[in-house]
């Protein structure tokens, strides 16, 4: 006769065995087994450069200087020596128009082609992946495709609009214009993921509300309004954060086309840290500058969430 694994306890309920216990066990044992290796992985990529970022913040650490790597006599003095930054606050400005205008941008260019994708239509199906193109790309190929862009002597853009009597300025040279070719590119090189993710929001929206709404009589403009949007609204909100998030991050764009010009029209803050940290050697300073940019990110984060809200409201 089979011996059953699990025996039946007085109470009539079922009693783990030793060896059901001890696989489960050895099951645990395998999973930490298999984590620790990931975990230390991760300890060392991101855990330990983050906190020794913020301990050389607290430091007034200078390469041309090695003896200032450990120096916590006045750990708050770069902190306060931004304070009292002026072009650090320009950066922050900059920042701020930055990443406002490509992250609206962002949002309402991949809402729109978004519904327009959603409809059925098998030319759009065709040309679906052909929108994905700039998002694949690395970000140093899109610099350096919109560098050729703005710059008229081989532009074919300027060279059109100078062909039919509307010639254009140099956009990345121009005050007036360089925040706004940085933001163009950055918006056509990441339009695509909010597109993917109120795409996929798009087709699993359930079909109820859509239906209640037709049958209330509500015109395509009414149910958008009332019923899609509230429904994409956490899709639109974590699109929103990533990209907000990335915003903050967008060198190589900088890098190629402006850096940081002309003067400091399209200087934000990650890349006058760069420069501190590697054109004048103040790793201590731009480490401060880096923590504020983090600290900054992570409130500004939290506030979104609770000001918008994950709940979906449609009555």
């Amino acid at each position: 006769m089979l011996r059953s694994e699990r025996a039946a306890s007085p109470t009539g309920q079922a009693r783990a065995t030793p060896a059901a216990t001890g696989w489960a066990a050895e099951r645990r044992r395998a999973f930490v087994l298999g984590l620790i290796p990931a975990l230390a992985v991760l300890a060392v990529v991101t855990l330990a450069p983050a906190i020794y970022l913020v301990v050389t913040s607290f430091t007034p650490l200078n390469l041309t200087l090695p003896g200032t790597a450990w120096n916590f006599s006045d750990p708050l003095r770069n902190y306060e020596a931004l304070l009292s930054d002026t072009r650090f606050h320009n950066s922050l400005f900059v920042q701020v128009k930055l990443s406002a205008a490509t992250v609206v941008l962002q949002l309402l260019a991949g809402l729109a082609v978004a519904l327009m994708l959603n409809t059925q239509s098998r030319f759009l199906e065709a040309v679906r992946t052909t929108f994905l193109i700039p998002m694949v790309l690395p970000p140093i190929v899109v610099a350096i495709i919109w560098k050729v862009l703005y710059t008229p002597d081989i532009s074919p853009i300027h060279q059109f609009l100078a062909a039919i009597g509307r010639p254009a300025p140099a956009m990345i040279t121009s005050p007036d214009y360089a925040l706004w070719s940085v933001i163009i590119a950055d918006v056509w090189e990441w339009f695509p993921f909010t597109m993917l993710m109120l795409l996929a929001a798009l087709q699993m929206m359930p079909s109820e509300p859509l239906e209640a709404a037709r049958i209330d009589g509500a015109g395509p403009w009414q149910t958008f309004l009332y019923v899609v949007l509230p429904l994409l609204r956490p899709a639109l909100l974590v699109a929103g954060l990533f990209r907000l998030i990335d915003s903050i991050k967008a060198f190589p764009l900088i890098y190629v086309l402006t850096e940081g010009g002309p003067g400091t029209v399209t200087e934000v803050t990650n890349f006058y840290a760069f420069i501190q940290a590697f054109n004048f050697s103040y790793l201590g300073f731009s480490s401060a500058i880096t923590v504020v940019m983090v600290a900054a990110t992570f409130a500004l984060s939290l506030l979104i969430i609770r000001l918008v809200g994950l709940e979906v409201d449609v009555e």
